[in-house]
């Protein structure tokens, strides 16, 4: 039996409240939620005070890469997941593109067997769809499996699905989320010629939101999402990177009544064209990262409820591999650390409320994929949970990097919030710094 636990006189937020109460934590679950009431501190076997600090649901993360199998030199389940606690996450649904790529039933249910081995944080993964796998898609269970991916842009091997009978098979097929990278392939090859021609073989890392462009990126979600109200397709719009693309998306009902979802990610709410000059290969991402003009109205369009869930697209690379000139620097870099105390400097800086950001990092993902009983803090539900002091500021620096590439496009900023504990499964696996690796995660299960 696990310990119970009881966080005292802490500032909960959720479900768009912020009060001061207690929460009771028991045989892995929120046993009892206190506002009213003073707990009893002899009916757990540990206190812990909460005075000054806030209390969120456990982060859910809906787009990281964490490399395992096949490219465990750049970050592993383990040390990913590692990281993902140390920053708040305390669930994560990984991408299909590593080697083997998940393409298969077979494929995925490997991947869950390696998490169940390794990871501190909650999993699930993602079946990948191919121009010739609909058989293994159409075999997919809902309830234990987060969605299927589409890349319909740039990739790798045989994940590129630019097919039309393809396509128009899956959306029409498949009963289950979909989630899509929307990126134009001709529209990139013709910008990536334009750009050779400009520049020779070493542009500047800025000519990367010239060659994967505006144009690129809405010309790919307007396929998806006419294919999907074609079909009534249950279509999520993966890493939006522009304000033109809020054009396509809807706010008018509740995330429950959607079949159409966006997501943002933490680095193209943060960084725009303004920072390539000076982080370079460290913020080359796909979709590229845009204008301040787009990162703005990401921001905005996160607080009308156009953009519906903020992730990461955690995708860790080395920096040797990264250092190298525009068109041999691979996209991608580590994220999952840092994203939720960077939405908290946003929150400092007035651009953004602490409900808001438990509303898209811990309930929107819940309701976006019907995640059994997490993502709210509601009594009988998994006890995860993530305490922060807002006060406590640190800097990022190589020694306290987790992610096995070690490095960040953050190192040298300095955070004005910190995570101190972290909570999985009513598991204490995070306290200042030191983890309890006694426990493992579960996996992710959902109400389909």
């Amino acid at each position: 039996m696990s310990e119970s636990y009881l966080i005292s006189n802490v500032t909960v937020v959720n479900e768009g409240e912020k009060f001061i109460g207690s929460i009771g934590v028991s045989n892995g679950k929120i046993e009892r939620i206190y506002t009213t009431t003073t707990p009893s501190a002899k009916a757990y076997d540990k206190i812990i005070d909460g005075t000054g600090k806030h209390l969120f649901p456990g982060i859910i993360d809906d787009h990281v890469h964490f490399r395992e199998p096949g490219l465990t030199h750049k970050a592993d389940i383990n040390t990913e997941s590692k990281a993902a606690i140390a920053g708040g996450i305390t669930s994560f649904m990984e991408m299909p593109n590593t080697i083997p790529q998940a393409t298969t039933q077979k494929l995925l249910e490997e991947k869950y067997t390696l998490a169940a081995d390794k990871s501190l944080a909650n999993y699930s993964f993602y079946l990948g769809a191919t121009n010739d796998n609909i058989s293994e898609v159409l075999k997919t269970d809902p309830t234990k499996v987060c969605g299927i991916k589409l890349f319909m842009g740039s990739s790798t091997g045989n994940m590129l699905v630019d097919n039309t009978t393809s396509l128009e098979n899956i959306f029409s097929q498949c009963p289950m989320l979909i989630a899509v990278h929307c990126e134009d392939e001709k529209t990139i090859q013709k910008n990536t010629k334009l750009a050779k021609e400009k520049y020779g073989d070493t542009p500047p890392f800025s000519v990367h939101q010239e060659i994967r462009s505006t144009e690129a990126c809405y010309i790919s979600s307007s396929l998806a999402i006419k294919t999907a109200k074609k079909y009534n397709s249950r279509l999520h719009l993966l890493h939006l990177t522009t304000a033109k693309e809020l054009e396509l998306l809807d706010n008018s009902v509740p995330l429950k009544e959607k079949r159409i979802t966006g997501e943002a990610c933490v680095h193209h709410l943060w960084f725009s064209d303004k920072d390539y000059h000076e982080k370079q290969w460290r913020i080359k991402w796909n979709p590229a990262i845009k204008t301040t003009a787009d990162r703005d109205g990401l921001i905005e369009g996160v607080l009308s409820n156009k953009i519906d869930v903020i992730a990461t697209d955690h995708a860790p690379h080395l920096e040797t591999e990264k250092q190298k000139t525009y068109f041999e620097a691979p996209s991608g870099g580590p994220s999952i650390q840092h994203s939720l105390v960077a939405m908290l400097d946003l929150y400092h800086n007035n651009k953004i409320s602490l409900e808001k950001i438990v509303e898209k990092m811990c309930h929107a993902p819940a309701d976006c994929f019907s995640i059994k009983n997490r993502g709210f803090i509601r009594e009988g539900y998994n006890a995860d949970l993530v305490l922060i002091d807002l006060e406590k500021s640190w800097r990022v620096e190589k020694g306290n990097i987790l992610s096995k590439c070690n490095w960040s496009p953050f190192e040298g900023h300095t955070f004005k919030s910190s995570i101190t504990h972290t909570f999985v499964n009513g598991h204490l696996v995070y306290k200042n710094g030191i983890f309890n690796e006694e426990k493992k995660g579960d996996r992710l299960m959902f109400n389909r």
